[in-house]
């Protein structure tokens, strides 16, 4: 992966957040690539669609997998904002995505290094390369600053 690539699905995946808080939601946002090409973002939208699924993580797989005519995303990486949760992690490993790259941990709500860590699960059927730490301090400090905001 070159800085390049990183840095280009990374800041995308960072705009998606601002546009998120700019919107009152969480500031997440997702990203699928498939052979360095964006196949689909994704938002926070939970409170725009009174959606309690409506993670980043989860628009973007919906998306790219009306784009690529598939469930499965076999080939695709999916760049986040934020450590996916549970149900996140889950959907990232039913959709077959190849590799997770995401910024900011996610100490309460996470489950990839943090939480129940869904990937070490015995019953975690596929699970992806992870890569995590990718523009964490910006991710975190869009995170801590939305939520200092509303305090």
């Amino acid at each position: 992966m070159t800085d390049t690539a990183y840095r280009t699905f990374m800041d995308l995946a960072l705009t998606e957040a601002r546009f998120a808080a700019a919107d009152g939601e969480v500031p997440v946002g997702a990203v699928v690539v498939k052979d360095g090409i964006v196949v689909a973002t994704g938002r926070n939208r939970t409170l725009a669609d009174h959606d309690p699924t409506a993670h980043a993580e989860i628009v973007a797989l919906r998306e790219a997998g009306r784009v690529l005519g598939s469930e499965r995303l076999v080939d695709c990486d999916l760049w986040v904002t934020l450590e996916p949760c549970p149900m996140c992690a889950g959907a990232v490993s039913f959709a077959r995505i190849r590799r997770l790259y995401y910024a900011a941990q996610d100490p309460k709500g996470g489950a990839v290094e943090n939480g129940v860590r869904f990937y070490s699960s015995p019953s975690c059927h596929h699970v992806p390369e992870v890569y995590s730490g990718l523009a964490e301090r910006e991710a975190s400090e869009m995170l801590k600053g939305f939520f200092r905001e509303r305090r």
